[in-house]
């Protein structure tokens, strides 16, 4: 009995260079560590303003102008505003990827998601960096010459 001889393979299994990137593992990855630069910002900003005070009867107009009258709170409270803004985002860009079975709803959905993320995110800005303590005529504050 003779072994019939087999013809060598066409070529060598060789794996396409892929274009793809890791857009998603950089955003899985983002999420895990926003999430818990978050929960150490809102934790310290509830204690700040509601356990180190007088409570939440002390917050008002005036504790707002008095607290962003320093930079560090400006900085602190602008930071909270972004990575929240870019967390919830994200998550729910990853929902719309999950639930959205045609490409027209889920191309919409993100361009309406990104729209409120930016609108969101620029007036927040805005009002952190542009915030006058002196509309309030019964600020007694220093930076408030009258």
């Amino acid at each position: 009995m003779t072994v019939p001889a087999l013809d060598a393979p066409h070529s060598p299994y060789t794996r396409a260079s892929s274009t793809r990137s890791n857009y998603e593992m950089y955003a899985w990855l983002f999420m895990r560590l926003s999430g818990v630069v978050l929960l150490v910002l809102v934790l310290t900003h509830l204690f700040v303003n509601l356990v180190l005070g007088e409570g939440i009867t002390q917050i008002d107009f005036a504790f707002v102008a008095g607290k962003w009258s320093s930079p560090v709170w400006q900085v602190v409270d602008l930071v909270m505003l972004w990575l929240a803004m870019m967390h919830g985002t994200n998550g729910v860009r990853t929902i719309i990827n999950d639930y959205a079975e045609r490409d027209m709803t889920r191309l919409w959905l993100k361009g309406m998601l990104y729209f409120a993320f930016a609108v969101i995110t620029v007036l927040g800005t805005l009002v952190i960096f542009t915030f006058d303590p002196c509309l309030d005529p019964a600020s007694t504050l220093d930076v408030c010459t009258r």
